[in-house]
């Protein structure tokens, strides 16, 4: 009778090895991959602060050097309206003034009341098309989420042809009323969500008398504070950095002018001389540094809310 025998010990450790150095490659694969693509991703943020960095003048003396040219805050201190115009034209700068107070009071009004209607209308919407029961509820939502497929630069034309016919040239009602009224994403977003809430305390709230109104002002919209959230986050930094349409409403004066178009009419304020870079870049972080605090604080929140409501 044979009796079966025990591998060699060699041979053990090498059959064990093997699938621990597979894992290995693939997880060095894997971290030069996240180095790569972290470091195109950061790389673009840190040019930018070089240059800020920089005199405008010396620019041109080392323009491939990765270390800030000639050392100086002088392009944050002409930004933030603390350099004098001598000052400012001794260090490369064109002398032009950027008045950030009144643009980014500006960029606060626009996208804080933009957020505020869109997020508000996209969730009464919502509850209608999650918990109301009406005739052509399906259709009706079919026909509205179409609007996803078409191109925001094809509604450029037509609503600025309104604001103008309504006289809204120049004002933040021009700038905030065409986009405040309808989100088609945010109304799937929430609809979503409302769909996979549980009916009953909603049920027992309507057996005890309280009207529609008052079940989703205090039991619907209270339990989605998390996806709420993150549309007013996400709402907020695209109505910050929009650029086009403050362009084609705001066409005189700083009244209602936002950060982002200040600092192209900053850019082309001295088109006698070279341009500012260094004050430009300088202004494009000062106007960054908000949304970047607002990504730091919420960002978390914004991945929860987006893989809990089924967004992939």
């Amino acid at each position: 009778m044979t009796r079966a025998t025990a591998p060699a010990p060699a041979q053990t450790r090498i059959a064990s090895r093997r699938p621990k150095r597979k894992r290995g490659v693939g997880r060095a694969m894997a971290w030069t991959y996240l180095i790569v693509v972290l470091a195109v991703t950061i790389f673009p943020l840190y040019w930018i602060l070089r240059t800020a960095l920089s005199n405008n003048k010396a620019l041109a003396t080392d323009p491939s050097s990765f270390l800030p040219v000639d050392f100086t805050f002088g392009a944050f201190q002409r930004v933030l309206g603390l350099a004098t115009t001598a000052e400012a034209q001794l260090q490369g700068g064109s002398g032009a003034s950027l008045d950030l107070g009144i643009f980014v009071r500006n960029s606060i009004i626009y996208a804080t009341v933009w957020t505020v209607l869109v997020v508000f209308f996209s969730a009464l919407a919502a509850y209608a098309f999650s918990r109301l029961h009406w005739r052509g509820r399906n259709l009706v939502f079919a026909v509205l989420m179409t609007a996803l497929m078409v191109p925001g630069i094809m509604t450029l034309l037509p609503n600025f042809l309104l604001i103008k016919q309504l006289g809204l040239i120049n004002t933040f009602a021009g700038l905030i009323l065409p986009g405040a009224l309808f989100s088609a994403f945010n109304i799937f977003f929430l609809r979503q969500f409302f769909l996979g809430m549980s009916s009953e305390i909603e049920e027992a709230a309507l057996i005890d008398g309280a009207g529609r109104v008052r079940v989703l002002f205090q039991i619907i919209l209270p339990n989605a504070r998390g996806p709420i959230a993150t549309l007013s986050i996400l709402g907020f930094i695209g109505a910050w950095n929009d650029y086009f349409w403050p362009l084609l409403v705001s066409t005189s004066g700083d009244e209602v002018r936002p950060l982002t178009l200040a600092l192209a009419v900053f850019k082309q304020s001295a088109p006698g001389t070279t341009t500012d870079w260094a004050g430009l870049m300088a202004a494009a972080l000062v106007a960054a540094f908000p949304m970047f605090i607002l990504f730091m604080v919420f960002g978390k929140r914004i991945v929860n809310s987006i893989g809990f409501t089924g967004i992939r």
